[in-house]
């Protein structure tokens, strides 16, 4: 027996992507009625399984959605990041959530179904009761197209034998007793998190073992802040630095100089471009680190051994190995965002997937024909290799300028603090502002065409 849900929408998953959809749509369509299915117990997708310590590597500005401010738009007085925009932690990204989905279903035309598994076909069934609904002729949205792994509910990607001891992330804030040393396994974001913060509690550098089969490039989060001219200014150096380039590693090289791309050793050309942002005193803790593993990927832990595909590595005995190496951001490739199947929202500004969300919603409320949503909004990708992010570029910029061209769109992005290239009506006359801005405009068509040539070589 299936409890008839009367809804127009069914959004599957309350993360950040499916969130920043339906409060856009529900802002501008009044009459519009959404189910939002999720798995977890409530909103906020793999935050609410996040590690302890982890913050937003980029301003609480730029992440959530439309509507409602993450934070209050501070900018932090003290710390290591005086001057710079605050950047909310796990727990604050997950109280925010539950404050929005509360609004949203306060209006009484959006209903949670938490702890709920999604069949297809508009059927959904609850992992509590077993009770089974179906919203017939629902729109489907697919908020999980992107959803990350995250190590917390990811087997570490390497084999473990008797007696090694490997623990994901998440258990660090859990242990109760020093372990002789600690052996961290991936070469991203969290990874990089977790030498951060071992560091910051005491842990000598000589105690760790970074295993990183790639060196990431990291944007230095300075120059990537709510602030027109800050943010325009970086965007301005990026097709600078393109336009003069012969490769995509030398773009990064030139970005390096800049002070807009950092690497964590200036003496290994990195291969990984996701990019996340990176502050410079979290740079120099982790120079810190100098035993560095480069041998590829782990095979496998063993006591006292770490496994690779060229031979074996000695750790001390009672080395903990911490699972960062989850597969973290998707590459499944571009689809648009609009088929008969389903919507499936995705960035379509560079590297900003909760405006791409909004954008979407705003999009769906505002147009009833797809093929004219998909001219004006479309998908871009995500980076994992510097032609990869020459391509994001490319495919980013053609993105932005089919929505800017709209009138409406470009009003409405102009009022959300999750566009990081707005300008708000008090700086449009910024001497600063419109400096970066005509730099923009001087190198972006040879920029871009730079771009497209690295990443036709890929």
């Amino acid at each position: 027996m299936e409890a008839v849900v009367d809804v127009d929408y069914v959004v599957v998953g309350a993360g950040a992507m499916g969130m920043a959809f339906v409060d856009a749509l529900t802002a501008h369509d009044p009459d519009v009625s959404v189910a939002i299915v999720d798995r977890r117990h409530g909103a906020g997708g793999h935050w609410l399984d996040a590690y302890g310590f982890v913050r937003l590597h980029q301003a609480s500005a730029f992440y959530g959605v439309a509507s409602t401010l993450l934070g209050g738009g501070r900018v932090q007085e003290d710390g290591p990041e005086r001057g710079l925009h605050e950047r909310a932690s796990a727990a604050e990204v997950c109280a925010y959530y539950a404050r929005v989905l509360a609004r949203l279903t306060a209006t009484g035309r959006v209903a949670f179904h938490g702890r709920c598994e999604y069949l297809g076909d508009g059927r959904f069934v609850s992992l509590l009761s077993g009770a089974r609904f179906h919203a017939p002729g629902a729109r489907i949205v697919d908020g999980r197209y992107l959803s990350p792994d995250i190590p917390s509910l990811t087997p570490a990607p390497f084999a473990v034998d008797d007696g090694a001891r490997v623990v994901a992330v998440n258990e660090l804030v859990r242990l109760t007793e020093a372990p002789e040393h600690f052996v961290i396994v991936g070469a991203g974001k969290t990874a990089t998190d977790t030498c951060v913060w071992l560091l910051q509690n005491g842990v000598r550098p000589d105690a760790i073992t970074w295993v990183r089969a790639r060196d990431p490039w990291l944007l230095n989060r300075a120059v990537v802040q709510p602030d027109p001219a800050i943010f325009l200014g970086m965007a301005a150096e990026t097709m600078a630095a393109a336009a003069a380039a012969s490769s995509a590693d030398e773009v990064f090289l030139r970005l390096e100089d800049a002070g807009i791309m950092l690497r964590i050793d200036r003496g290994v050309t990195p291969t990984m471009a996701k990019t996340p942002t990176l502050a410079t005193w979290e740079l120099d803790l982790v120079r810190e680190i100098g035993d560095v593993i480069r041998r590829g990927h782990l095979r496998a832990a063993a006591p006292g051994r770490l496994r690779f595909a060229d031979g074996d590595v000695r750790v001390p005995a009672g080395a903990l190995v911490v699972h960062c190496a989850a597969e973290g951001l998707k590459y499944p490739g571009l689809r648009p965002i609009w088929t008969p199947d389903a919507i499936t929202p995705q960035p379509v500004r560079v590297g900003f997937p909760c405006f791409g969300a909004a954008l979407a919603g705003f999009v769906e409320a505002t147009r009833d024909d797809d093929d004219e949503k998909n001219r004006i909004c479309r998908p871009s990708p995500y980076s994992d290799t510097p032609a990869d992010w020459a391509m994001m570029q490319v495919i980013g910029g053609d993105a932005s300028l089919a929505m800017t061209r709209e009138t409406d769109l470009r009003d409405w992005s102009n009022t959300t603090p999750l566009n990081p290239s707005r300008i708000p009506p008090e700086r449009a006359d910024d001497p600063a502002v419109l400096a970066a801005r005509t730099r923009l405009k001087e190198h972006i068509i040879p920029g871009r065409e730079r771009l497209a040539e690295f990443a036709a070589r890929s």
